[in-house]
């Protein structure tokens, strides 16, 4: 199948609209829309498993990325059997409502950002490329799928929210030793490891080269223990708040208590002036941006 063209992915609203009911009011819900559909199969029996039917019956409006039959097929064999077994109900809700988005985001509004939020709690990212509109790297099949409470967008692959930490993420992405060894030293590791939901702005190794010699052997000291604290809790707020949310804050409370500030710089966003290099990096309990400088308390 060929990847929609922004128009006619835009315009696929539209259409359904065209050879649908009249009204909203006429439509059938989200959970019987799919139902009704015939290529959801596993989709409508994973909902009813997760207890999930009358949240996704509910007013909302909703919207949902449903992967179709064939994207489930893709999954490792078994996953899908293991998945509904009452013992794992609590990762399948999980994963269902990490396809979900509170309010009703349509074709034309979809290509137009760059993620949202979920009703899991982690970020979705989308991307308008060549063409084609994808969702965390999933294919939109077809867009705007409208039923009474919300719009469902079909995509060819079952998303699946990151099962590891902002510690583990952070151990796993090889550029951030240097502040995983001050979590450590400061006593912070095991509470970002095991709290939140948190978002970190991640210093790399390469930002805490940029302060004067001696620093960082400094801080980790023992007895600059609560110095140390104090410059990483500047570096976490509470909650979890991606590039979109902070955008449109402009600032947030840290857990030290200092204010940090959030801005436009070089075509990106800036946190206390350090550049975000790389924004909304999903973890199980919390969201990481990489900035380029260490944040210090005034």
């Amino acid at each position: 199948m060929h990847a929609p063209s922004l128009i006619s992915f835009a315009l696929l609203g539209s259409m359904a609209l065209l050879s649908g009911p009249a009204s909203a009011q006429e439509r059938k819900d989200i959970v019987d829309t799919a139902a009704g559909a015939g290529n959801f199969t596993t989709l409508v029996t994973a909902v009813k498993a997760a207890g999930l039917v009358d949240a996704l019956k509910a007013d909302g409006p909703l919207t949902v990325f449903a992967p179709t039959d064939e994207a489930f097929a893709k999954l490792p064999r078994g996953t899908v059997e293991e998945l509904l077994k009452p013992e794992n109900k609590a990762k399948l809700v999980a994963i269902l409502t990490y396809h979900v988005v509170p309010g009703k985001l349509d074709a034309a509004m979809v290509t137009k950002q760059t993620g949202a939020m979920t009703l899991q709690g982690e970020r979705l990212a989308f991307k308008a490329d060549g063409g084609a509109v994808s969702v965390n790297g999933a294919l939109v099949l077809t867009a705007d799928v409208m039923a009474s409470n919300g719009v469902i967008h079909v995509i060819d692959q079952v998303l699946m929210p990151s099962d590891e930490n902002v510690v583990e993420v952070a151990a796993a992405a090889g550029q951030f030793a240097t502040l995983l060894a001050a979590a450590k030293a400061a006593g912070l590791a095991e509470t970002l490891s095991d709290g939140g939901p948190f978002t970190v702005f991640a210093p790399t190794d390469a930002a805490f080269a940029k302060l004067p010699a001696g620093t960082v052997e400094g801080l980790l000291k023992p007895e600059n223990k609560e110095k140390l604290a104090g410059i990483l809790k500047l570096h976490v707020v509470a909650g979890r708040v991606d590039s979109t949310g902070a955008a449109a804050a402009k600032s947030a409370k840290s857990l030290q208590g200092g204010t940090l500030a959030f801005t436009a710089k070089d075509g990106g966003l800036a946190v206390n002036g350090a550049q975000i290099i790389t924004a909304d990096v999903n973890a199980s309990n919390g969201i990481i941006h990489v900035i380029d400088t260490v944040l210090l308390p005034r």
